[in-house]
């Protein structure tokens, strides 16, 4: 699938499927088709497969080719059967136009054409559309992140609580901590990858007017991302707190049903000692032959139970 975009204004418009590519500004494609990789070639841009894309040799991921960069950045985001996946992404940049490769569908690139005018340097050229696009990016990371703190909050005030769940609910609430680790480890890998690529760009910068007006903006966004970077790796602890926090709970929980089973077998042992004695099949057992047998019997049985479920008590065990 390819989507063009040409700016009109400060916006990005969509080009019909018929319009001249090299009108465009900014060329999307995901999972791209033979034909759409060889009228890309044939602008001077060469696409990349999915396996060089997957080649985490940074040489392989940041590089010039005859005057056009080659950026690529592992991002989280969807398959078409809506899993959450971390995939690269390949920014293409050109002296008119920005090309994306993709094989799956991160949030921000379904957001950013209908807010290019309202994000960061605009869209003027291949230049402020990368940067723009990097700036909703990082938009689309931050709010993952905030969405994982939140969950963690859920699940602390869960398991911190004075009821706090047991059993199914405690499973439940592993499995969600689980999730958000998973998510906050994408994140993390995505600021990672997006930071050498800004950073590229930042080096690649001329010293003339072009330069001039763009680093701030590269520093700015530097800052943004080591500051997720932060809060990334504050999350990586509360997942892990969460976690040993949950497991805890969970082992106090199978520590209690375990405490009661040995606590009532216990209860039970002098009864069935007493019994197992009586069922000894001797020749000379008093008792067996007395009215009064029967009942003593079970009166010792009833009293050692009753006398060991009171040591028990006094014990505070249970």
């Amino acid at each position: 699938m390819m989507n063009a975009y040409r700016v009109v204004g400060h916006k990005l418009e969509a080009l019909g499927p018929e319009a001249d590519l090299a009108t465009a500004a900014w060329i999307d494609l995901w999972r791209p088709l033979p034909g759409q990789v060889a009228a890309l070639r044939g602008m001077g841009f060469d696409v990349p497969t999915l396996e060089d894309m997957e080649e985490i040799e940074i040489s392989n991921r940041l590089y010039r080719e005859e005057g056009v960069d080659y950026m690529t950045v592992v991002l989280p985001g969807q398959t078409e059967d809506r899993t959450q996946v971390s995939g690269p992404v390949t920014f293409i940049l050109g002296k008119r136009q920005l090309v994306t490769v993709r094989h799956h569908a991160p949030r921000p690139f379904e957001t950013y054409p209908a807010r290019a005018d309202k994000v960061g340097p605009g869209c003027g050229d291949p230049d402020r559309l990368f940067l723009s696009l990097g700036e909703e990016i990082v938009g689309r990371l931050a709010d993952l992140l905030e969405n994982a703190g939140r969950a963690l909050d859920t699940v602390a005030h869960e398991v911190y609580a004075e009821d706090h769940p047991k059993g199914d609910a405690l499973q439940d609430a592993l499995r969600r901590v689980g999730r958000e680790g998973e998510t906050v480890s994408r994140v993390r890998l995505a600021l990672l990858t997006l930071e050498r690529a800004i950073s590229y760009f930042g080096q690649t910068l001329n010293e003339g007017h072009r330069g001039e007006g763009l680093r701030p903006i590269v520093k700015g966004l530097m800052r943004d991302l080591q500051a997720l970077e932060v809060h990334a790796d504050f999350l990586s602890g509360r997942v892990g707190l969460a976690s040993d926090a949950t497991l805890g709970m969970i082992n106090l929980s199978q520590n209690q049903t375990i405490k009661i089973v040995s606590v009532v077998a216990a209860v039970f042992l002098p009864p069935t000692l007493i019994a197992s004695i009586y069922g000894m099949n001797f020749a000379r057992m008093p008792e067996l032959a007395a009215p009064w047998g029967y009942p003593l019997s079970l009166g010792l049985m009833l009293a050692s139970a009753t006398g060991t479920y009171l040591f028990f008590k006094w014990k505070k065990w249970l």
